[in-house]
Parts: C-alpha cells; sequence; structure tokens
C-alpha cells in the first residue's frame, strides 16, 4: 500500500521553464555571454541550480567557466529574493493534490531547487497541500543521492516500499530507484517517455490524475 507521495518540483508540480530562463539570460546579458533558448533549460535543469549554471555558461561562450562564482551567487541572489517569477502549476495537478490528501497520503517535496526557493514556491503556491519540503542545503545530498527521499519517508513513519517518488528526469528516476520507493515518470514534465523508462521508471503517467489510478493498483497489488 502506498502511504505517502514525494513529489520533484520543477518539471513536476509546476513549469519554471520560463522562471529559471528568465533569472539566467538576465544575468548573461549582465555577463556580455549569449542567452539561451528557453527550451535549452529542459535540459539544464534536473542536477540542481549549480549545474545548471555550469551547462548554461558552456553554451553561452564561457567553457572554462571563469563566470560560474559570479553567475551562481547571482542566480541564487535573484532566485531566493522572487522565485515565483512566471512559475505556474501544471493543469491537473492542484485537484491531483487534494484527492491523495483526501484519501490521507503524507505528501512531501524533495527538490534539487535552494532550500529557500523550495520552501517559498510550495508556501506561495501550494500552501497547505504538503507536510514536508527538501529543498538542496549542506545538511542533505543533492539527487540523486536518496537522502532528501528517505528523510522524508522516516519523518512520516513509512518505509521506502510505501512511498511513491514522482519525478519527471532521469535524475528523479535515479533517486527513487537508490531510496527503493516506486518510482513514476511523469511524462508531462521536461524530458520525454524513453529516458523515463531507460533510467528505471517503473510506470509512466501521462497526466497528474493518473497517479490517483496508480495508487489504487498498487493498493491491490
Amino acid at each position: 500500500m502506498i502511504k505517502a507521495c514525494i513529489f520533484d518540483l520543477d518539471g513536476t508540480l509546476a513549469n519554471t521553464l520560463e522562471s529559471m530562463a528568465y533569472v539566467a539570460n538576465e544575468i548573461l546579458e549582465k555577463l556580455k555571454l549569449t542567452p539561451q533558448p528557453v527550451e535549452n533549460f529542459k535540459y539544464y535543469s534536473g542536477e540542481g541550480a549549480d549545474m545548471l549554471i555550469r551547462r548554461c555558461l558552456k553554451d553561452a561562450g564561457d567553457p572554462e567557466l571563469m563566470h560560474y562564482e559570479e553567475c551562481r551567487s547571482l542566480y541564487r541572489e535573484k532566485f531566493d529574493a522572487d522565485p515565483l517569477y512566471k512559475v505556474v502549476p501544471y493543469d491537473g495537478i492542484m485537484e491531483t493534490l487534494k484527492e491523495l490528501k483526501n484519501r490521507g497520503m503524507k505528501l512531501a517535496v524533495c527538490s534539487n531547487k535552494p532550500h529557500v526557493a523550495a520552501v517559498k514556491v510550495i508556501a506561495q503556491m501550494f500552501d497547505g497541500y504538503f507536510d514536508l519540503v527538501i529543498g538542496q542545503s549542506d545538511a542533505i545530498r543533492r539527487k540523486p543521492a536518496p537522502d532528501g527521499p528517505l528523510k522524508a519517508a522516516q519523518e512520516f513513519g513509512v518505509t521506502p516500499s510505501e512511498c511513491m517518488y514522482v519525478g519527471d528526469t532521469k535524475t528523479d528516476m535515479e533517486t527513487g530507484n537508490a531510496a527503493k520507493m516506486h518510482t513514476v515518470g511523469a511524462l508531462w514534465g521536461f524530458r520525454d517517455r524513453r529516458e523515463l523508462e531507460s533510467n528505471g521508471a517503473e510506470v509512466i503517467a501521462e497526466k497528474p490524475q493518473d497517479l490517483l489510478k496508480i495508487c489504487e493498483e498498487w493498493k491491490n497489488d
């Protein structure tokens, strides 16, 4: 039986693509580097803000990462100040979260987004839905290390096998499997079915509402 659902944030709960691109490109322009297409950020993201900056800088004309520390500092500063610019929840996600809570499910967020920004996004966009938010910090290794999901399971008093981990990238599938949880690939997010399945997705959800059916199926196994 599934007793807890643990969600990635960017590309799973909320579409943050334009938000990430806007902040990063504003910094690139300030540094006299080349702004990057919004679609590129689907692949820059997934392994934390620091990796996003590295990938972005290389494509923007700084392969040696000479501007890395300055860009990293500015990116965190801007996101900590306003992490909600152009961020929108995916269609159907609110209704799905509400129904999961109605069924008595514990809900958590485990994100590689900096912790301060993750907490702000959840508090303002999903207030009252989540029992726990875990963002990137020095206290917990970033995904694909399973520290975050395992911490959530421990705090909820459930076993990893009673948890469903939902995410949209290779990193998320590796994270869920490392934590020995049921791993669901969110096809509405930033990556495609092939990436999710080839990296260990136990099942694919094409839309948020599919999560309700998946929970029911695992409940009856």
